[in-house]
């Protein structure tokens, strides 16, 4: 008997499930795929306010959204880091007053305190104007911050693990149904199609864009429109300039994109917005989306950006709450909670909504509705304690990249910096005693040791290559189709040997 089986292993579902462990509930998480195999790792990978949210007078979401980086930036200063935008100012559309104004309500809503204020950019003098053709002139700089998503994930989930949760990946939810006040819950893993059941005093339906559709197929709750599934889509191209500041771009359509520096050699440009019908998991970018950032790109670069650069492309679908926004990029970016039941039935917490940045707060939400069924345990803490590997001053990552150098010269410069990013301290457990790259097994590429397969498969629930190369790191952008085979071959001689 679980206190509470949260069903869905994203951004959402996963912070739940620390957060309520750490308090001293126990918990039951089930993802039918991997960890962030959904919404929560095809975002543009920004912990950020939300600029263009004040158009929408969506001021408490901002507010809450700026006080949030920070936090997120102290817990996890390796996988979080801050960012500057530059946003070129161009005649005709939104007004220099009107932006002016915005950034200086982003400035003040959030309790800033480490991250640098807005400045205005002369963008003929400024390294930032180089890359733009000549009409921009002026420009606003300000700060936001950059995260790894899939991570981000990830770690919510290992941390939920070590406070005493169970992680179950490759699991499905099958039905759930209330019996003698609390819930009997069927799991079907998906590996082996055996199925089993637990028991929970409350469930947590935080599927993301199969909200709806686990109401219908586990609970027999058909017909409910709860969500509106809206596609976003990114593409990867080569980098287009040297510095490390990103672009966020008004286009006469009155979208906003970006183009932000990804993964040392490239960069990624997006996102679109438009409804989209169908299986969530099935989302693929359209040409019509490819054409259309390319060219909304080639608007203010001066180099072209052409269908024929990209190096590769990801698509996926947000579960924004059905609020009837006549357009995709105007509905609320909020998260709605419902309940159903009562206590002494078995309550189901339904999650619509919600973005990257506020899922702690989300998660809070959740754990209030939680004390008020079953009774409250330990304080609200999630903020105040480090993910895993995060245990270090957040302005002292580079102090810490330069003891693992230190500590292990045989890593070239790119490979000790992507391992410090994706595991902060925790990469000496992987790294452990090594002299040499050698000393940590089998070479895959890149980087990619068979010391760190093994340890992605041990504490991370990575399964598969897929898992390893797309969620876990974007070392799929490096290795060739031979070495991603040798990988899978790898894992599944490793995953059938331990069976």
């Amino acid at each position: 008997m679980y206190d509470i089986a949260v069903i869905g292993g994203g951004i959402n579902g996963c912070g739940i499930a620390r957060d309520a462990a750490g308090r001293g509930y126990s918990v039951c998480l089930a993802e039918m795929s991997d960890l962030a195999s959904g919404t929560s790792s095809w975002s543009t990978k920004l912990i950020h306010g939300g600029l263009r949210y004040l158009e929408h007078y969506e001021f408490r979401l901002v507010r809450e959204s700026l006080e949030e980086r920070e936090v997120l930036w102290a817990m996890a200063p390796h996988i979080v880091r801050p960012l500057r935008f530059v946003l070129p100012h161009h005649a005709g559309l939104r007004p220099a007053w009107l932006l002016r104004l915005g950034l200086f309500l982003y400035d003040h809503l959030g309790g800033r305190k480490l991250l640098p204020p807005t400045r205005v950019l002369n963008l003929k003098t400024d390294a930032a104007g180089a890359p733009l053709k000549d009409d921009f002139r002026k420009g606003f700089e300000y700060s936001d911050c950059w995260v790894d998503d899939a991570r981000l994930v990830v770690l919510n989930a290992r941390d939920a693990a070590d406070r005493g949760a169970d992680i179950h990946t490759r699991t499905q939810v099958v039905k759930a149904v209330r019996e003698d006040g609390h819930w009997r819950v069927t799991l079907r893993d998906l590996r082996t199609g055996t199925e089993r059941d637990i028991e929970a005093r409350l469930l947590v339906n935080a599927a993301g864009p199969w909200v709806d559709k686990v109401l219908g197929n586990a609970f027999g709750q058909n017909g409910a429109r709860n969500v509106r599934l809206v596609q976003g889509s990114h593409i990867v191209v080569p980098k287009l300039y040297d510095h490390d500041r990103s672009y966020i771009f008004q286009n006469s359509d009155g979208r906003i994109f970006f183009t932000i520096p990804y993964e040392r050699d490239f960069t990624l440009i997006g996102t679109t917005d438009r409804d989209y019908e169908g299986d969530p998991a099935k989302v693929a970018i359209t040409p019509e989306e490819s054409a259309y950032l390319c060219a909304a790109t080639g608007e203010y670069f001066k180099k072209p950006v052409a269908v024929e650069d990209i190096v590769w492309t990801y698509s996926g679908v947000r579960p924004l709450f059905d609020d009837g926004a006549s357009k995709a990029q105007e509905a609320t970016r909020d998260y709605v909670l419902r309940e159903d039941g009562k206590p002494e039935d078995g309550v189901l917490v339904n999650i619509f909504g919600g973005k990257l940045t506020t899922y702690r707060r989300l998660a809070n939400s959740v754990l209030q509705k939680i004390e008020g069924a079953l009774g409250a345990k330990g304080p609200e803490w999630s903020g105040s304690k480090p993910l895993p590997g995060g245990d270090f001053p957040v302005l002292d990552f580079a102090g810490q990249l330069d003891a693992l150098k230190r500590r292990y010269p045989f890593l070239d410069d790119g490979t000790a910096l992507r391992l410090e990013r994706q595991y902060g301290t925790f990469a000496l457990e992987i790294l452990g005693n090594a002299k040499t790259f050698a000393d940590l097994g089998r070479d895959f590429g890149a980087g990619l040791s068979e010391a760190e397969v093994r340890y992605l498969m041990r504490r991370e629930w990575a399964v598969s290559a897929e898992d390893v190369l797309w969620r876990r790191s974007k070392l799929g952008l490096r290795l060739t189709v031979e070495q991603v085979e040798a990988l899978g071959d790898f894992m599944s001689d490793l995953m059938a040997s331990a069976a």
